[in-house]
């Protein structure tokens, strides 16, 4: 990055520096430090910084852009099922081997295969690998599929929709019918993704099994700390300068941007793909962690919570989005998994897993009533505020 573009982007060097310190912090409070930050913990962090990634993502298409989304889960999802592919793959084909390994003959390639197919796709009552595992043997061509099949996808259908010149409520509700209509494809036993099982043990890294989690666990904390980092930044360059100046007057006037002769559709299928492939690898960095992804992940309701993250934390702002998604996820894990108390009213008793839906919904109308600009314009206010 060039001087002018780190001048004009001070916040970027204060949000890698924030980064910096955070992730030092965990490493030294992690057990392969100080021990006090448990390795589940560690998880959780490692998870959330996936989603800050795709957050940032949002808030480029959203935020800057103007198109909402509600299908940018759906790449989310699609990168995960792509890694977990070659992990579940790596994994069975190692306990299958150790299995026949005490046969006085010994297996035939074809016989091993069977048995891998039989273990991976036995849980709905199949045998053979559909068309789509062709790779799951190669960590490389997974890991090209986990750019490739978003990248596409969202190329062919951002081509398709804005050549038409969709946009508004229109193109949310078509991308939202595209990610219910991959959900109910998953959800089937027969789309070569095991159905509704979907893919688990993902945690379980091939070639590592002597590893502890601890490790593996800050290992995976620090690749996503790294994709966000870059991430971050490839998305501070795109919406700086001049082309961030056409992307957000596309925003703000797409009808008087193209009356001074831009080619609007190129710009909203350039932002539109580079978001999805980005959400993707935060995806595929995130399932690993998580240890299990099934077509729920990507049903609509995970984009809209999505946009839900971008507008608490506030959209327009890529440091909003981080403190959006940190924040919302940070204390989902709090609320449901038992670390907020309960409250009794004598006639009834609030559970936090019951109600942190509501909690969130309430929080989504107060910030769009009360503060639109979300917690990061409350941010800009306070650093801002004249004395």
């Amino acid at each position: 990055m060039n001087k002018s573009f780190l001048i004009r982007n001070p916040s970027t060097l204060w949000f890698l520096l924030g980064l910096s310190i955070f992730t030092i912090v965990v490493t030294i409070l992690s057990d392969a430090g100080l021990g006090i930050m448990s390795t589940s913990f560690v998880k959780t962090l490692g998870k959330t910084l996936c989603l800050c990634l795709i957050a940032v993502a949002m808030d480029v298409v959203w935020g800057y852009c103007g198109i909402l989304s509600l299908g940018h889960f759906a790449f989310f999802g699609i990168g995960g099922y792509a890694v977990g592919m070659w992990l579940m793959y790596a994994r069975t084909e190692g306990i299958v081997l150790d299995s026949l390994a005490t046969q006085t003959i010994p297996p035939t390639a074809q016989e091993i295969t069977d048995a891998i197919g039989n273990q991976i796709f036995g849980v709905v009552g199949s045998s053979e690998f559909p068309v789509i595992w062709a790779f799951s043997d190669s960590l490389f061509l997974q890991l090209l599929m986990v750019v490739l099949v978003p990248g596409l996808l969202a190329l062919v259908f951002g081509w398709l929709a804005f050549r038409s010149r969709v946009t508004g409520v229109y193109l949310s509700i078509l991308t939202q019918a595209m990610t219910l209509a991959l959900a109910l494809y998953l959800f089937q036993n027969d789309s070569g993704l095991r159905g509704n099982n979907g893919l688990s043990g993902l945690q379980n890294i091939p070639g590592f099994e002597d590893t502890p989690q601890s490790t593996i666990s800050l290992a995976f904390f620090y690749a996503s700390a790294l994709a966000v980092a870059l991430g971050y930044v490839l998305f501070a360059w795109v919406t700086s300068g001049k082309m961030g100046s056409v992307i957000k007057a596309i925003r703000d006037n797409e009808s008087r941007v193209r009356f001074l002769g831009y080619h609007v559709e190129s710009y909203k299928l350039f932002v539109f793909t580079i978001t999805a492939v980005v959400a993707a690898i935060a995806g595929a960095l995130y399932y690993p962690q998580a240890g299990i992804i099934n077509p729920a992940e990507i049903a609509p309701i995970a984009s809209i919570y999505l946009a839900v993250w971008v507008a608490i934390g506030g959209r327009g702002r890529l440091y909003g989005a981080v403190i959006g998604a940190a924040f919302v996820s940070l204390l989902s894990s709090w609320f449901t998994g038992g670390g907020a108390p309960a409250i009794p009213l004598g006639f009834y008793t609030i559970q936090w897993t019951d109600w942190w839906l509501v909690l969130l919904g309430v929080s989504f109308v107060a910030v769009t009533l009360y503060a639109p600009k979300g917690i990061g314009g409350l941010f800009d206010y306070l650093v801002r505020k004249p004395s």
